[in-house]
């Protein structure tokens, strides 16, 4: 499984470290992700996602159900 939130999307960006002599590397700025267990009350169970910080916070407001739908996500596959 990629390296991506399963309901935001958000994922790895490539960026550049650079030095205090401005020279310039190649790097990855990785999306702070998290494996989760949810409980989806329509299910009736756990779920196991690999979700971002920010996709837990808004997960706490607006809701399981709601946000897999905005996904386009069915979450009995999880």
């Amino acid at each position: 499984m990629s390296r991506r939130c399963q309901l935001t999307g958000k994922k790895a960006n490539n960026s550049f470290d650079v030095s205090h002599s401005h020279r310039r590397t190649k790097r990855l700025q990785l999306a702070n992700l998290q494996n989760k267990r949810v409980w989806w009350p329509e299910g009736n169970r756990w779920v196991k996602l690999k979700l971002s910080t920010k996709a837990i916070k808004t997960l706490e407001k607006k809701g399981l159900q709601k946000m897999a739908k905005e996904a386009g996500i069915n979450l009995s596959h999880y």
